[in-house]
């Protein structure tokens, strides 16, 4: 394809990236898989690894669905760069862990992390790829904007200030899918950047920084949003190398620094709290239940509906803890069963299985109330029906995938704008 924009998907799990950014047989996630998504991207390598299973079911369906050329199945951080292919976009939802800087290599031109952490294999991809990407888009957690509890935003700092020694500015946001009329209310950071001399890295030098998050960014133009405090942004700039940033940065400051939306560009961070700004329609759970298809075996039994109304509901009780000292236990109630007539809660990796749990989703269906089927958990995720169907994979697994997984849509959306800057802006 002309103006193919080639892609590294790293740890892919089963291909929410993918199916965002090519779309599934040429069709588009947020139409249902029904219309074309015409995309340019193309993924020409992809990595998976699961570092605490042997069988590593999650790449076995992605192998399953995009097939293996061009898939490995390796630990990342063990992998030769040079073996991974030049290409312009790297893109991955990389695992939320600590990000402190463990070393410096004498007489080397990087900077070592924690073993393990696997933001330290994108920085080592990034630092020794002659030819770097031109653009990053990485997916996380929004807890990274506010972790770790001692030095608030620290991780996130590190983050940005390594990419800013490599060469790129960055705009980030939180988004809840639900809040752009997608199934699933799940919060995230996205991630975009941008390597100095690429076309939109220049179109960041004609507006101001508060524009671009909330007018003229990828993001904004993606998923539009307002501000009350636009007038008076949080500025400030990232001061030292990243082991400075590691051991100094809020050092003892009981709030974060970084609001849901913002900018780097060379070390200078700009940020603000933005709200969404969406009038379309919504998308109920009520909208992808699966009717009369469902297996007995999601049926809640009668006998057991008590253990899950207990666990769902409002507890005020003494307990004792293995050392045998009685303490006061409180939570809060639970919605259930769940509603069918708003979006869904975020679908976590331990919503399979038979057994009762505070968590997992229970619908009320007129054979009685029952667990979501794997079918019902793919589309809150907006991927194609049995998308993780394979044999050898149990249905516990399968909502292991989706609890990990992302909303393909907010994916398809951010990948059709950063297209659309990467074609029409000029480079100066």
């Amino acid at each position: 394809m002309e103006n193919e924009i080639k892609v590294v998907e790293l740890f892919a799990g089963v291909g929410g990236f993918r199916l965002g950014l090519e779309g599934w047989k040429g069709k588009s996630a947020s139409s249902g898989y029904k219309k074309s998504l015409n995309s340019p991207y193309k993924v020409v390598w992809s990595n998976q690894w699961e570092p605490s299973t042997k069988m590593q079911h999650a790449s076995l369906v992605y192998e399953n669905r995009f097939g293996k050329n061009g898939h490995l199945n390796e630990d990342i951080s063990q992998v030769d760069v040079s073996k991974i292919p030049d290409h312009d976009l790297l893109v991955g939802g990389f695992p939320c862990q600590d990000y402190s800087v463990a070393t410096t290599l004498k007489n080397s031109k990087g900077l070592i992390g924690k073993k393990g952490v696997l933001w330290w294999s994108i920085h080592k991809l990034l630092s020794e790829k002659k030819k770097k990407p031109q653009y990053l888009f990485l997916e996380n957690v929004d807890r990274l904007l506010i972790s770790p509890s001692g030095q608030r935003g620290r991780d996130f700092a590190i983050i940005l200030q390594s990419l800013n020694e490599l060469g790129y500015a960055v705009e980030w946001r939180v988004i809840n899918a639900a809040d752009y009329g997608m199934p699933q209310r799940r919060r995230r950071i996205f991630i975009l950047a941008y390597l100095i001399g690429s076309n939109i890295y220049e179109s960041l030098n004609e507006v101001s920084a508060t524009e671009w998050i909330l007018d003229e960014g990828t993001l904004a133009e993606a998923f539009p949003v307002t501000s009350e405090n636009s007038l008076f942004p949080t500025q400030f700039e990232l001061r030292g190398d990243i082991v400075s940033i590691s051991e100094n940065f809020n050092k003892g400051g009981t709030t974060g620094l970084f609001e849901n939306s913002g900018l780097m560009m060379n070390g200078f961070v700009t940020t603000l709290k933005t709200q969404p700004n969406y009038e379309g329609k919504f998308t109920h759970l009520r909208d992808l239940i699966q009717n009369g298809e469902v297996t007995p075996e999601f049926y809640i039994n009668k006998n057991d509906l008590d253990k899950w109304i207990y666990l769902k509901g409002p507890k005020k009780e003494m307990r004792t803890n293995a050392q045998g000292f009685e303490y006061n236990y409180s939570e809060g109630g639970m919605i259930f069963p769940d509603p069918l007539d708003k979006p869904s809660r975020t679908i976590i990796t331990g919503e399979g299985g038979k057994s009762a749990s505070r968590f997992k989703h229970v619908i009320q269906t007129p054979k009685g109330f029952r667990r979501l089927s794997p079918v019902e958990l793919e589309r809150l995720n907006m991927f194609p029906d049995d998308h993780t169907k394979l044999e050898g994979i149990s249905d516990t697994k399968r909502a292991f995938f989706m609890g990990n997984a992302l909303v393909v849509g907010v994916i398809e959306k951010i990948g059709v704008l950063l297209n659309q800057k990467i074609k029409n802006e000029v480079t100066i």
